[in-house]
């Protein structure tokens, strides 16, 4: 995808960009929030346009699928780019889906689990942006998504090297600590990604070619708390729904956020930084 029709797009104002994550889960109580997760839209959106910005320039698509699309903007990006393809758009998130049918683009919305999906015809493209990462079994995943490629197809993925990553650290420390740590135990947290010659190893069997790289954002923050109000959009949603005493949940959201407050602190300009690694790969059927 041309860099102009991206920015073009984005210009327009008719697409909301956010990105990360509405997929891969329901919508077990608390959903997924619109609003807190695009309080950082911009933030969240850089990741999904670099990837987009990677797809070779010569394809001839007929079948797209955008597996997790959330809010859909990245399937309409597609649909522009690529007007004479069909292009779905799978995710579980009813609130998302209705979203995204908002957009009033000719895409077919469809609502789902990435785990069970399985296309009717082989797909020219599959997008995957910040979703895989909630999924298990990476092993077996991977290549069955490059199987439902056709010939010269191309799969898409982008995934948030969260684990690793200082935050979450401290939401895992925080969890096992205090009065609320019976309530979250067993409740799973994002797991680490495979290495990138194990990725690389799951697709070559199919994939001739396969670019796997990994960018590390410094995300520029604003507002009180941010990097808390950064994990209530996606990370937290699993500990939040937990939690569901009130009091309990204030308790543990005030312990993470100060201990967030002093590892990330907001600078004098209101700035909080946050250091955000995410692996992309793009891989081609062969």
């Amino acid at each position: 995808m041309e860099p102009e029709v991206l920015s073009s797009s984005l210009r327009g104002g008719t697409i909301s960009h956010s990105e990360e994550a509405f997929s891969g889960m329901t919508d077990a109580p608390p959903a997924w929030d619109p609003r807190q997760y695009c309080r950082f839209e911009a933030e969240r959106d850089r990741a999904a346009l670099d990837l987009l910005l990677r797809l070779p320039g010569d394809l001839d698509l007929r079948e797209i699928w955008d597996l997790g699309c959330g809010a859909g903007q990245h399937a309409v990006l597609l649909k522009r780019r690529y007007p004479s393809a069909v292009v779905h758009g799978l995710d579980s998130s009813v609130d998302m889906l209705e979203r995204a049918r908002s957009l009033d683009a000719d895409v077919d919305w469809s609502q789902g689990d990435i785990a069970a999906w399985r296309p009717d015809v082989p797909v020219d493209l599959i997008l995957a942006n910040a979703a895989l990462q909630w999924l298990p079994d990476h092993a077996a995943l991977l290549p069955r998504l490059a199987g439902a490629l056709a010939p010269g197809g191309i799969l898409a993925v982008q995934m948030p090297m969260a684990h690793e990553t200082r935050h979450h650290s401290l939401l895992r420390a925080t969890t096992a600590e205090g009065p609320w740590a019976g309530s979250l135990a067993g409740v799973e947290t994002i797991a680490p990604l495979l290495s990138p010659e194990v990725y690389y190893d799951l697709l070559a069997g199919v994939c001739g070619e396969i670019d796997i790289w990994s960018t590390t954002y410094l995300h520029a923050l604003s507002g009180p708390d941010a990097v808390l109000e950064w994990m209530k959009g996606t990370a937290l949603r699993p500990v939040l729904a937990a939690l569901e005493d009130p009091a309990m949940r204030a308790a543990y959201l005030s312990a993470l956020g100060a201990r967030l407050g002093e590892a990330f602190p907001r600078r004098p300009d209101g700035v909080t930084l946050l250091p955000f690694p995410r692996l992309f790969l793009v891989a081609q059927r062969r």
